[in-house]
């Protein structure tokens, strides 16, 4: 049997549950717009489904909705070379994931960490939307037949899950090679950026302190001030990667610096290795206030008119949705439902 050929296809999606951040930025949005320069169709999402398995305002989810759509184009996503827009418009992507709720096995999901970190002591009382929030990302990922995700390392796991329900899908329908295998794609100086204030922990718009981040809404004194006031240690900048073992925070700021100026971690040390944090750090901050400045100006400018934002968002629905209708037409006479159209 001949094996299938599928489209070289990205598709990644972000949560619209507040502002993004630098994290955010590097780890995600910088590559999917590098992304649009290669061979390949490049689709993106604001994932408003996965946002409501914790609870969401409605007005509040509205404008993050458009506040990320606006962070997206800001950064460079050029809608007309990659489809944009919101998970719900495209209501396929729920069907889908019903489907891969009955493929999924439970051992499978009990096995996610995420699920484990958000729901904590207390996932009793957690919505079971959580719970299977796997599913519909393999559904958004397999709805397009995309075959490569542009994720953080802390995504990586649902990514092989997604291998996995394509697999058994596949298997269970004799169908070989229907659902393609995506790869993950992790790479970059800042894959995965860190606290500001305990850089152990991811760098999170949900962190309690507003210091620990820097949003992409920040002005240009907020993102000098709290990259000033950065946790480090005593110890002077090293000369070589190896001595930023067991230094976490200095670890996370040359990533950073690395991530934002396209050198390797190695070339900023070579200039900076042996200087005090009192030094790196103003050469930090103006070279992220020059990097995420421009954003924010941008965002504000596209806050300004909403209408452009819904328009975008639903021409791009249109566009996935002619993508997306064919693939979940065939899915359901795989399985055997009976359809009038």
């Amino acid at each position: 049997m001949t094996q299938a050929v599928h489209t070289r296809r990205i598709f990644s999606g972000v949560q619209p549950t507040g502002n993004l951040t630098l994290g955010n930025y590097l780890g995600a949005v910088k590559r999917f717009v590098e992304m649009q320069d290669h061979d390949w169709q490049t689709i993106y999402c604001v994932v408003d489904l996965h946002a409501i398995t914790v609870w969401q305002d409605p007005e509040q989810l509205r404008r993050a909705t458009r506040e990320l759509t606006a962070a997206f184009l800001a950064c460079g996503l050029d809608p007309a070379r990659s489809i944009l827009f919101n998970q719900s418009q495209v209501p396929e992507h729920a069907q889908l994931a019903w489907i891969f709720n009955c493929v999924a096995r439970l051992g499978w999901l009990n096995r996610m960490t995420q699920f484990k970190d958000k729901a904590g002591k207390d996932r009793e009382r957690v919505s079971t939307g959580l719970y299977v929030y796997p599913n519909l990302m393999a559904a958004d990922i397999l709805l397009y037949h995309a075959t490569h995700v542009p994720v953080g390392e802390d995504q990586k796991q649902h990514v092989e899950l997604t291998r996995d329900i394509a697999a058994k899908f596949n298997n269970d329908y004799g169908v070989p090679d229907f659902f393609p295998q995506p790869e993950p794609v992790i790479e970059g100086a800042a894959t995965r950026v860190m606290s500001l204030r305990d850089g152990t922990k991811k760098m999170s718009k949900s962190d309690p302190s507003d210091m620990s981040r820097i949003n992409l809404t920040d002005d240009a004194d907020a993102i000098s001030q709290k990259i000033r006031k950065a946790r480090t240690d005593p110890e002077p900048l090293p000369s070589e990667v190896a001595g930023l073992e067991g230094r976490a925070e200095a670890r996370n700021l040359v990533n950073i610096y690395a991530a934002l100026s396209g050198l390797s971690a190695e070339a900023v040390l070579a200039e900076h290795g042996g200087k005090p944090f009192s030094e790196f750090k103003p050469a930090l901050a103006d070279l992220t206030v020059a990097s995420i400045s421009p954003i924010s100006a941008k965002m504000r400018e596209l806050m300004g008119d909403v209408a452009e934002i819904d328009r975008i968002l639903g021409k791009g629905a249109e566009q996935a949705s002619e993508i997306a209708e064919p693939i979940l037409a065939k899915t359901y006479e795989i399985v055997g439902m009976v359809r009038s159209r």
